[in-house]
Order: structure tokens, then C-alpha cells, then sequence
């Protein structure tokens, strides 16, 4: 090793300045006896990809070493000091290190293909602490210029956007894998499936009959949730926020890592309505309590005590709001990568999508919305996570006998259908017909209607209009008005089981 220091005197070759060799941290050496290890072996490649990149190296002579014989070992051909040379003879950078005997003496000191990955490991971190560092720079470059169309907004997001995608980076082995580990995580889902309560892949809703449609929130999912006004949207988004930020216990995944292992940490957008809006409807369903008399402080005594009982349990849940009003997509991911880097995030809902506003103009709302739902579906692919969205539905709804929503009646529906994995509606047959009572004078008419609302009357229906991973149907749901609170449907046959053991 010390005859190759002596050789390349621990400077980088006259591509890189003596002020940049000084101050930037690396490690020739250490490159070096990687090198020499790859030309030695090529099999140390294959233990080396999925680390070190040729622009991972300090030197630029060693990073177009390493590009060449990276290409050569791709074609399954020999990369070694005597292949590699008729590519680098007229390399100006090698003439300046001795030329192609340089090569040589790489070889001749090399390090064991054990300490490869080792060392491999050690230039990729140096070269993130670079990199680290010309973000600093570029950072603190464009601050100080001051140009009209670089908002000081936009930086942030960008600076953001950059330090999280070099966090994330070498955390996942990409391209082919073999079949065999493919069953492996194939398997593992489904033990932790089985060995979750109710044998879910996902996250659970604390909807039963919604997480045997859905087998749960799944990660990277893009979860549209429809309907028209008055229909209980934010009801049903926030009775699944409640129920899986309740559910949140931390512990050891499969990997090894900490992270949730039921419930999780959940982050909701609300776009509409106030932080203390949404946190009123919460402790509302949590209390028992209605949300008017609430607001209006009308509590009795038994009331009061369940809604301070129910404030301390909401204390403790990891539910993190936002209610910026018109948020830009990308302010939305970057918050979203805040929350996930400081506290975690494992579900994400957003209320509603056509209140989010794209990144910059554009010609047509349908290429806006189409911008907000390819940014959403980044999202989730991006962190890991399902994004739940709310979103509005048009309005030739209402003009139709049967008041079901269709996938057609999605505002602007081409991309929100095209990009979402999951679609559905919430429908309250109860609401329409509350509207079509007749007059008193109609006895029979009234009866009829009577009789109607009584069937209807507590019922909701959560139609799933497309699912890529499982099939699509109604789900049945229970909700109390009062309390803005879906549920689970007790069945007929599961009162008569009651009413048996009662």
C-alpha cells in the first residue's frame, strides 16, 4: 500500500485542484486498493455494485478506471491491467500517474476480496460527505443571489427534495433479484399477514369488512376516496386516520429496523377545514359526543368527562396535521418528506385533491389534476407509503334516477382513474331519500317513504369502482350522523347469533 501512496503521493491527478484535494474529504488509498482488488478478481465486482458507482470515486482517473472495467465485467469480458490498457494508453490523467504501469502496480496491492465491501463502503460515505457539501454550497449560492424567479420558497423545496433523495440513496438493491428471494419477501408478507389480527398485508382501516376488500392500506398505493358533497368523505377519512394512529405500536419489522407494527403514524392534509375543525370531528366520534354541542360547550356532566378522556387518549397518537390552505404538490411531498425523516410516517391522506394546486400553471384543469395525481402517486412510491385522497365528484351524479357514483363521474376522471390504485365512493342512499318525502296529505306515500328510510336509516355504502390488486364490490357501513362516525354493519344473522348466546 505504501509503495502506491508513494506513487500517486495521496493527490488526485490535475483534473481536480490542490485547494479541492485539501478541503474536500477522500481517500486515494483507499481507492487504490479497491481498484487493485476489481482487476485482480472481477468477481469483487458483483459484491461492489450495488454500493460504489464510477462517480462514487474521488480521483477522476481511478472513476473512469473503474467505469472501464465495469463495462468490460458487464460484458463478460476480463477487465485486468493488461485488457484495460489499449482503452487508457491515451488517457492524459494515467500519462500524468506513470501510464498503463500504473495499472500494474494497482494490482500488484490489491486487498482481499473480503475487505472489499468494506472499502467499497467507506468511498460511497466519502462521497456522500461531498456531495453534502456542494449542496451547502449551492445552497448558500443561490440564497445569496438574489433573482426574481427563484422564490425563497422554491429553494427550500428543492434543498429538500435533494438531501432526501441523497438520503435515501444506496438504501434498496435495485434490478434483477432471483426467484428465490422473491418468495422469501413473497412469504414474509404473508407471515406477517397471518400473524397479524385478521390476516391483513396492509395497514388495517379498523374497518373489518373494508380490510377484507382491501386486505388493508398497502405501501406505494394511491387510494382515491369519491363522493359528492354531504356524503361523509372527511367523516370516513378521519374515522380511518383515528383508528389507525390509535392502533400504532412501535417495535422490531422482519428487516431488523423499528417501524410500526400495527397502526402508524399518520399525516392528513386538510385542505378545507381547520386543524381544530378536524380535531372536533375526531374527538366527536372518540367522545360519543355531537360535534354542535361541542362547539357550543352544551355538555353534561358524564359528556364533559368522556370528552376530556377522550382528549388525553387523542394526546398520545401520532396523527400530524397540516391545514395550509392551496398547497403546491411539491410543498405537499416535501412536508410529507419532513414529517416522514422527524417522526415517521406510514399513511398519508389528503383532503381534498382538487384543492391542491400543480407546481405551475398549466393550459387546462385536466392537466393540472393530471400534474396533482402523477405527484401523489410519486409520493407513495417515494416514502413508502399509501396516500389516501379525497376527491370530488361531478355533478351529472344528481341528474340520474339511481344516485350510485360511476368511475365516470369523477371530476376530470381520465388521470385520477388512470393513476389511482384504488378507487371508491361513499354513497348514503339515506341522504337522497330524506329529501324525497312526500306530503302529509299522501298517507300511503308517506308510509312507504317511512318505511324506506327505516331500512336505510344508520347505512352507508363505500363502493370500490376499481382495485388493481383484488376485486372491486360494496362495502357495508354503519354511520351515526351525531357523531360523524362510520362503522362496522352488525348483520342480520350475527344479531340472531347475539340474540342466541344473549
Amino acid at each position: 500500500m505504501s509503495g502506491l501512496t508513494a506513487l500517486n503521493d495521496s493527490q488526485p491527478s490535475s483534473d481536480t485542484s490542490a485547494d479541492e484535494a485539501q478541503t474536500l474529504p477522500h481517500n486515494i488509498e483507499a481507492e487504490q486498493a479497491l481498484l487493485g482488488a476489481l482487476l485482480v478478481n472481477n468477481d469483487v465486482y458483483d459484491r461492489i455494485a450495488n454500493i460504489i458507482q464510477a462517480h462514487h470515486f474521488f480521483d477522476p482517473v481511478h472513476a473512469r478506471i473503474f467505469s472501464v472495467a465495469e463495462q468490460r465485467i458487464q460484458k463478460n469480458a476480463l477487465a485486468s491491467p493488461v485488457t484495460l490498457k489499449a482503452f487508457l494508453e491515451d488517457d492524459p490523467g494515467l500519462a500524468e500517474l506513470g501510464g498503463p504501469a500504473y495499472l500494474a502496480r494497482l494490482a500488484g496491492a490489491a486487498i482481499s476480496v473480503f475487505a472489499a465491501r468494506d472499502y467499497a463502503q467507506l468511498i460511497h460515505d466519502l462521497a456522500i460527505r461531498r456531495e453534502l457539501i456542494e449542496i451547502g454550497h449551492e445552497i448558500a449560492g443561490k440564497a445569496a443571489r438574489m433573482d426574481v424567479e427563484s422564490e425563497p420558497e422554491e429553494q427550500i423545496v428543492e434543498a429538500e427534495q435533494r438531501l432526501y433523495q441523497l438520503g435515501e440513496q444506496g438504501q434498496s438493491d435495485t434490478g434483477f433479484q432471483s426467484f428465490l428471494k422473491a418468495v422469501t419477501d413473497a412469504v414474509q408478507v404473508a407471515n406477517a399477514a397471518y400473524m397479524r389480527d385478521g390476516g391483513l398485508a396492509g395497514i388495517s382501516t379498523g374497518l373489518i369488512d373494508m380490510d377484507r376488500k382491501l386486505g388493508g392500506l398497502h405501501k406505494s398505493d394511491l387510494l382515491i376516496l369519491a363522493g359528492r358533497p354531504s356524503m361523509g368523505k372527511t367523516s370516513l377519512a378521519t374515522n380511518i386516520a383515528y383508528n389507525i394512529a390509535r392502533a400504532y405500536k412501535k417495535g422490531k419489522l422482519p428487516d431488523g429496523s423499528e417501524g410500526a407494527v400495527e397502526g402508524g403514524v399518520v399525516g392528513f392534509f386538510s385542505l378545507e377545514m381547520s386543524a381544530e375543525q378536524l380535531a372536533a370531528r375526531i374527538l366527536s366520534e372518540a367522545a360519543e359526543v355531537p360535534s354542535e354541542q361541542i362547539r357550543r360547550g352544551d355538555m353534561t356532566e358524564a359528556e364533559f368527562r368522556r370528552f376530556v378522556e377522550a382528549a388525553k387518549t387523542l394526546e398520545s397518537c401520532p396523527l400530524f396535521i397540516d391545514d395550509t390552505p392551496a398547497l403546491p404538490i411539491s410543498q405537499l411531498a416535501a412536508r410529507a418528506r419532513r414529517l416522514k425523516r422527524t417522526h415517521g410516517l406510514d399513511v398519508l391522506i389528503v383532503d381534498y385533491l382538487q384543492l391542491v394546486r400543480p407546481a405551475s400553471a398549466k393550459d387546462s384543469r385536466v392537466n393540472e389534476v393530471s400534474e396533482i395525481t402523477q405527484g401523489l402517486k410519486a409520493i407513495a412510491k417515494e416514502l413508502d407509503i399509501p396516500v389516501v385522497a379525497l376527491s370530488q365528484l361531478s355533478r351529472q351524479v344528481e341528474n340520474r334516477d339511481d344516485k350510485r357514483p360511476q368511475l365516470s363521474d369523477l371530476r376530470e376522471s381520465g388521470s385520477i382513474e388512470q393513476d389511482a390504485d384504488v378507487v371508491m365512493f361513499v354513497y348514503r342512499e339515506e341522504y337522497y331519500k330524506e329529501r324525497e318525502k312526500p306530503g302529509d296529505h299522501d298517507v300511503e306515500a308517506m308510509m312507504k317513504w317511512q318505511e324506506e328510510m327505516e331500512r336505510l336509516h344508520g347505512k352507508a355504502e363505500v363502493i370500490i369502482g376499481k382495485q388493481r390488486h383484488g376485486p372491486i364490490g360494496t362495502i357495508e357501513l354503519s354511520f351515526e350522523g351525531k357523531f360523524t362516525r362510520f362503522g362496522n354493519l352488525v348483520k342480520a344473522y350475527q344479531q340472531n347469533i347475539g340474540n342466541d348466546f344473549g
